[in-house]
C-alpha cells in the first residue's frame, strides 16, 4: 500500500508540473493576446520617456498589439516601479527602469519599497546615454586638466549643481571628485534645466548634463564642454574627449534604459519579450529616432542585463558610501 502510495503521488506531482508548464507554454503562444502597459516612472518629456515611446511604437508593429506607455512620476521614480513590482507577473505590465531607481536608489534609500534583484526579471537593456561634463565659459577653463587644477587650488569653492539629492548626476559628480581626489560644494536642483539655467547664469560652475539639454548652449559656445563620461565618445558630441582618455583610466559610467518585468514573469514570455526588443532595436528607424536624442542602442539577453544591473548597483553603492550620501 505504501509503495503504491507513493508512486501515486510522484505521478501526481508530475501531472501537475507538467500541467504548470503547458499553462505557461499556452500562455507564452498566446502572448500577447490584448494590450500591455509599459509604465515609464517620470513624467512625459525627456529621455525615458522617448525612450519608452520608439520602442513601444517599434514593438507594436511587431507584435500586433498596442504598447501603451504609462507616465507614473513622482518620488525619484519610486512611485511607477513600484507599481510594476506589485503587478501580475504575466507580461503584461512593463517597467522602463532607468539607472536611478534601479541602480542608484537601493544605494542612498535605506527603506526602499522593492528589492531592484529580486523583484523584476530583467528583459533587455536598451540603451545607454553619456552625461557631458559642462563649464561656464566664464571660468576660463578648456580641457579637464584645467579644471582639476582649478578645483585643486580652492577645495570647496567651486559649486556643482544636479538635478536632486541622491540623482545620478549627484552620484557621477561625487565619482569624479573621488577619482580626480578634488571637493566641490553641492548644489542640488528640481531638474536638468534649472540646473543649466543657473550654469549659464553663473551661480554653480559645473554641472554633468545629459547631452541633449546642454548640446545647443555648447554649440552656441555659452558652454564649455570638459568631457563625457562613457568609455568611448558620443556620436553626438564627437569632439569633446571622454574623462578616461583625459587622465583617468577606466572611468565609465553612464545612464541607461531598459526593460524589466515583475519577478516571477514566466520565462517563455521574458524570451519573447526579449526577441521583440531586440529586434526592434535592430530596426534602423528606431536607432535612428532614438540616437538623434542622444541615446545610443544596445540591446541585450536578459543574463546580460541581470549582470549589468548588479555591477552597477555595486558601483553606485560603493561611490555613496563614500561620499556619504544618505536620502531620508
Amino acid at each position: 500500500m505504501f509503495i503504491r502510495s507513493n508512486s501515486f503521488s510522484r505521478v501526481s506531482l508530475l501531472v501537475v508540473i507538467s500541467a504548470a508548464l503547458l499553462g505557461h507554454a499556452a500562455r507564452a503562444d498566446d502572448f500577447p493576446s490584448h494590450p500591455i502597459r509599459l509604465i515609464v516612472p517620470y513624467s512625459a518629456g525627456g529621455s525615458a520617456d522617448a525612450t519608452a515611446r520608439v520602442i513601444a511604437r517599434q514593438i507594436g508593429k511587431a507584435n500586433g498589439q498596442t504598447i501603451v506607455v504609462e507616465n507614473r512620476g513622482g518620488s525619484a521614480a519610486i512611485v511607477g516601479t513600484e507599481v510594476v513590482k506589485n503587478a501580475d507577473p504575466d507580461g503584461y505590465t512593463l517597467l522602463l527602469g532607468q539607472s536611478g531607481p534601479i541602480s542608484i536608489n537601493p544605494a542612498v534609500y535605506k527603506d526602499l519599497p522593492y528589492d531592484p534583484i529580486k523583484d523584476f526579471a530583467p528583459v533587455s537593456l536598451t540603451s545607454t546615454y553619456p552625461y557631458i561634463m559642462v563649464v561656464n565659459r566664464s571660468l576660463g577653463v578648456k580641457t579637464l586638466q584645467e579644471f582639476v587644477a582649478l578645483a585643486k587650488s580652492k577645495p570647496g569653492a567651486l559649486n556643482y549643481g544636479s538635478t536632486g539629492v541622491g540623482a545620478s548626476n549627484h552620484l557621477l559628480t561625487e565619482l569624479f571628485n573621488l577619482k580626480a581626489g578634488i571637493k566641490m560644494t553641492h548644489i542640488p536642483y528640481r531638474g536638468t534645466a534649472l540646473a543649466v539655467a543657473d550654469l549659464v547664469a553663473g551661480q554653480v560652475q559645473v554641472v554633468f548634463s545629459d547631452p541633449i539639454s546642454a548640446l545647443a548652449l555648447i554649440n552656441s559656445g555659452t558652454l564649455v564642454a570638459l568631457a563625457v563620461t562613457s568609455k568611448d565618445r558620443s556620436p553626438v558630441a564627437p569632439s569633446v574627449p571622454t574623462i578616461a582618455e583625459s587622465g583617468y583610466p577606466g572611468f565609465d559610467a553612464v545612464g541607461w534604459h531598459g526593460i524589466l518585468a515583475p519577478a516571477k514573469t514566466p520565462p517563455a514570455i521574458v524570451a519573447k519579450l526579449n526577441s521583440e526588443i531586440v529586434q526592434a532595436l535592430k530596426d534602423p528607424e528606431t536607432r535612428s529616432l532614438l540616437e538623434s536624442q542622444a541615446i545610443q542602442v544596445v540591446g541585450s539577453s536578459p543574463q546580460e542585463f541581470a549582470s549589468y544591473i548588479k555591477q552597477d548597483l555595486a558601483l553606485w553603492k560603493d561611490v555613496a558610501e563614500q561620499a556619504k550620501i544618505e536620502v531620508k
